[in-house]
């Protein structure tokens, strides 16, 4: 069975400090010989718990829905567009350009 190990307050202390430039905890973890969840657990009670990057908005989410929800109708309506321009170019070169007069005319002539 493995023993408990106690560690200092200023190995503590140090650990934490050396977590705030680190970009893996896990490799410093290892090489202090130091479980990872303990060192977070060090970190929460010295520092405190830590703030969100970024504060939530009250209706923020409400208007991302809104905004999402408006951007897939439009996505639906230019894909409706090209279908139909896909259509109508399709029709043209299937005219096959013989010269001859269309079966209507424009308005004036």
């Amino acid at each position: 069975m493995r023993r408990k190990r106690i560690y200092t307050e200023e190995f503590r202390r140090l650990s934490v400090a050396r977590m705030q430039g680190c970009q893996n905890i896990s490799a410093l973890a290892k090489e202090l010989d130091v479980p990872r969840r303990l060192l977070y657990r060090w970190q929460m009670r010295m520092q405190g718990p830590v703030t969100p990057i970024a504060p939530r908005y009250p209706g923020l989410e409400d208007e991302n829905r809104l905004l999402k929800q408006l951007l897939a109708e439009r996505t639906l309506e230019v894909d409706f567009f090209k279908g139909a321009l896909q259509k109508i170019a399709a029709r043209r070169q299937g005219d096959g350009g013989t010269g001859e007069t269309a079966s209507t005319t424009k308005c004036g002539q």
